[in-house]
C-alpha cells in the first residue's frame, strides 16, 4: 500500500512524523509500566510522596540511559532483516515502523487500562517479529530463513530466565531476612500516613533508585534503535551514516572486501544481494572517504546525498548479516568465525550509534509515562498480588534483586523486562513470607504474558503484509 508512494512524498513524510510520536507514545507506555515498577515499594510503603518518587525515578532512568551505551537497542533491531531496516532503493521503512509501533502501542495501553503489569520488552519484540516473518511470505521466503531465529532465541533466552531468577533470589533474599532479623518494621505492612524508620526509608530508596538506574541501562535503550530507524527516514541525509564514526567509514572498503569470501563460502539464500552490497562497498572507497569528511565535518549536506547515504546503510546491513550468519553456521572453521565477528565489530559503528539528545529523548518519555500511569500498577503490586499488603522488607528483597539482574543483562546486551522480574520478585516474598499469591490476579498477569507475544507477532505481521505489499 505505502510502497506506491514516493519517499519524498507529503504522505510519507507525514507518516513518518506519526511514527515518531508513536514510538515518543510506546516510550511513555513504557513507564506506565516498567518504571512504575520501579517506584511502587517506596510510594507504597510511603517512603516517599508521589511526587518526589516519579521526578527521582525519572532522573535515575536518565542517567541509566545517558551511560548504559546502545547494545540493547540494536539487539533488538537486529530482529529485523536487512531490506527492512534499509529498504535498498533508499525509501523510508515507513510500513516497518508503523505496523511496529502500532502494535506494540496498541497492547501496552490495553494491558495498562486493566492495571495489568506488562512487559514492553515483550510488545516491542512480538511486533519486530511479526514484521520479519511477513517480510518473509511477502518475499517468498523460508520463515526459517527469512526471520533470525537464533538472534530472537537469544533475546527471548534473557526474557524467559529473567523472571524465574527473580522469583527464586527475592524470595531467598527475603526468606533470610526473616531468619536473620526475625522481626520489626521490615515485616509490618505500611500504615496510613505513616512512612518507615529513617533507617528503612533510605534503604528502600537507595534500592528504588538503583532499579531506576538500571531501568534506563535496559529498558531506556529499547526505543532508540527505533527512534533511530524514524530519525533516519526523516533526515537520511543527516543521520543515516554516523557523524563520529569517520575512521571505520573509511574502512569500510577493505573490511567490505575481506568479508567477499567469508560471504561466499558460508552466505545463505540472500548471499548474491550481500555480495553486491559488499562489492558495492568495495569500490565505494573515493565516495566513502567524502561521506566521511563531510559527516565529520557536520557540513550542509548536498539534496543528492540523501539517496546514497541510506543506499550505503542499506550496503552495510547487508554484509553484517551475512557476517553474523557466518558465525551460526556449523561448518565455518573457528578461524573463519572470528574473522566474521571482527568484521563485524569494525563495520557496525557507521550505522549502529544514537545521538545524545536521542538519548535524552527517550529517558524524558520514560519520566513522562511514569508520572501519568504509575497509580494502577503500584496498587496492583502493592496490594491485589499477594493475600496481604506487601511489606518493606519484601519490596526492599524484590528491588534489591531487580535492580542487579537488571543492570547486568543492561550492560551485556541482553534485553530484560522490568516489570517481569519485579513483580516476580515481589511473588517470591510473598511465597516466602507465607503470606502466598493471589492466584487470580496472577493468572491474569500469566495469561498476559503469554498472550503478549503472539497477539503482537499477529497485529504487526498483519499491518506490515498489507502496508508493504504491492498488490494493494
Amino acid at each position: 500500500m505505502l510502497v506506491h508512494f514516493m519517499p519524498s512524498s507529503t504522505v510519507v513524510v507525514a507518516m513518518l512524523v506519526i511514527c515518531l510520536v508513536m514510538v515518543l507514545a510506546f516510550e511513555a507506555t513504557n513507564g506506565f509500566h516498567d518504571s512504575s515498577n520501579a517506584v511502587a515499594t517506596v510510594i507504597y510503603t510511603q517512603s516517599l510522596k508521589p511526587a518526589q518518587a516519579v521526578v527521582w525515578s525519572g532522573l535515575m532512568n536518565f542517567i541509566g540511559v545517558m551511560v548504559g551505551g546502545i547494545s540493547v537497542a540494536y539487539a533488538l533491531v537486529e530482529i529485523l532483516p536487512p531490506d527492512v531496516l534499509t529498504p535498498p532503493d533508499g525509501a523510508p521503512a515507513v510500513p516497518m515502523l508503523v505496523s511496529i509501533f502500532a502494535a506494540a502501542l496498541f497492547w501496552n495501553i490495553l494491558t495498562w487500562a486493566f492495571a495489568i503489569p506488562n512487559s514492553s520488552s515483550h510488545c516491542i519484540i512480538g511486533s519486530l517479529i511479526g514484521v520479519a516473518a511477513a517480510d518473509a511470505l511477502l518475499k517468498a521466503r523460508s520463515v526459517t530463513q527469512g526471520v533470525d531465529w537464533k538472534q530472537i532465541v537469544t533475546v527471548l533466552k534473557g526474557l524467559a530466565v529473567s523472571p524465574i531468577l527473580g522469583l527464586v533470589f527475592a524470595g531467598g533474599m527475603y526468606a533470610i531476612l526473616r531468619l536473620v532479623v526475625r522481626r520489626g518494621h521490615l515485616f509490618e505492612a505500611p500504615k496510613e500516613g505513616e512512612p518507615p524508620a529513617w533507617w528503612l526509608r533510605g534503604l528502600l530508596i537507595l534500592t528504588c533508585t538503583t532499579v531506576s538506574f538500571s531501568h534506563g541501562t535496559n529498558d531506556g535503550q529499547k526505543s532508540i534503535g527505533l527512534i533511530m530507524l524514524t530519525i533516519i527516514g526523516l533526515l537520511p541525509a543527516a543521520y543515516a551514516l554516523n557523524p563520529e564514526a569517520s575512521n571505520q567509514m573509511t574502512q569500510l572498503s577493505q573490511n567490505a572486501a575481506a568479508a567477499i569470501p567469508l560471504i561466499q563460502r558460508y552466505g545463505d539464500d540472500v548471499k548474491d544481494e550481500a555480495l553486491k552490497s559488499a562489492t558495492l562497498l568495495q569500490h565505494a572507497g573515493p565516495q566513502l572517504a567524502t561521506e566521511a569528511q563531510e559527516l565529520k565535518d557536520k557540513q550542509e549536506a548536498d539534496p543528492q546525498q540523501s539517496v546514497v547515504r541510506p543506499q550505503l546503510r542499506g550496503a552495510v546491513y547487508d554484509v553484517l548479516s551475512e557476517l553474523k550468519h557466518v558465525g551460526e553456521v556449523s561448518g565455518a572453521s573457528a578461524a573463519d568465525k572470528a574473522q566474521a565477528s571482527d568484521l563485524l565489530k569494525k563495520m557496525a559503528p557507521p550505522v549502529q550509534y544514537a545521538p545524545w539528545w536521542v538519548r535524552v529523548l527517550s529517558a524524558l518519555c520514560l519520566g513522562i509515562g511514569t508520572m501519568i500511569g504509575y497509580k494502577r500498577v503500584v496498587r496492583t503490586l502493592g496490594e491485589r498480588l499477594g493475600r496481604q499488603h506487601m511489606t518493606p522488607g519484601q519490596g526492599l528483597s524484590a528491588e534489591l534483586v531487580g535492580s542487579v539482574l537488571i543492570g547486568t543483562a543492561g550492560f551485556t546486551g541482553l534485553p530484560v523486562s522490568t516489570t517481569h522480574i519485579i513483580t516476580s520478585g515481589i511473588a517470591g516474598t510473598m511465597i516466602a513470607g507465607g503470606q502466598g499469591v493471589q492466584g487470580g490476579v496472577l493468572t491474569r498477569i500469566a495469561l498476559t504474558w503469554i498472550v503478549t507475544l503472539p497477539v503482537t507477532i499477529f497485529l504487526s505481521a498483519c499491518l506490515f503484509y498489507v502496508l508493504a505489499n504491492p498488490r494493494f
